[in-house]
């Protein structure tokens, strides 16, 4: 059986100049192994956030986060092991290449065929011939497509995704949003995107707007059984 993270009754805010700044509160959510997701609304709503939350990095002010696997709720270390997260600013380090950037994660855990693993990631994102490029020497497009392979080499369940496609072109982004749907897709691992493009946010099976501190379901698209 697939395994779920639940949100119950979570708020999160923080201080400003003194000033309690609310972000949203008592949200109820729930993010399905296999399924995909996007999470839109406007600047400062709290959607990084609650992407941090959902993938337990972030303790919420209020509520709880809950990881189910087998029906039996799991630790939280469990589900951080088990989570591949992208961001808009690649976070790459310079002074290694792209096959030692995506194997990393793999060698933190121990693992001996770290860079064989990474290899074949950076087979499937198209940079098979890039592999021993440093960032510097890559395009946004290309440095993107290697913070893809990395969180995914180790084929966590769930991959969140930080406005992923925001600092490239229109050719890059359309490249990088057909890798991470499909891979995901190959991987039964759930995607969450948050984003502001509406065209992304189209292609996940379900839509939360987050606004005024709650956060609707815009779409619910159940009949869907692809992520794509």
């Amino acid at each position: 059986m697939n395994s779920q993270i639940q949100l119950i009754n979570v708020s999160q805010q923080f201080s400003d100049q003194g000033a309690t700044v609310h972000l949203f509160s008592n949200l109820n959510l729930v993010i399905q192994q296999g399924r995909s997701y996007a999470i839109t609304g406007p600047s400062g709503s709290g959607k990084s956030s609650l992407l941090m939350i959902m993938a337990g990095l972030e303790q919420p002010h209020a509520g709880r986060l809950s990881y189910f696997t087998s029906n039996t709720i799991a630790p939280l270390d469990s589900l951080r092991r088990s989570t591949g997260f992208v961001f808009q600013q690649f976070h790459l380090l310079p002074e290694l290449s792209a096959l030692h950037n995506v194997a990393l994660p793999l060698k933190l855990r121990g693992d001996k065929y770290a860079e064989e693993k990474a290899e074949v990631w950076l087979a499937k994102v198209g940079l098979a011939n890039r592999m021993n490029h440093k960032p510097t020497t890559l395009s946004g497009g290309e440095q993107q497509r290697v913070a893809l392979a990395r969180a995914l080499v180790f084929e966590p369940k769930y991959i969140f995704a930080d406005e992923p496609t925001g600092n490239l072109d229109a050719n890059s982004a359309h490249d990088v949003a057909d890798l991470l749907f499909s891979c995901c897709e190959e991987q039964n691992a759930a995607l969450v995107v948050v984003t502001h493009c509406q065209k992304l946010a189209r292609r996940a099976q379900r839509v939360f707007n987050l606004e005024f501190g709650h956060c609707g379901v815009q779409r619910d698209d159940a009949r869907r059984g692809a992520l794509c």
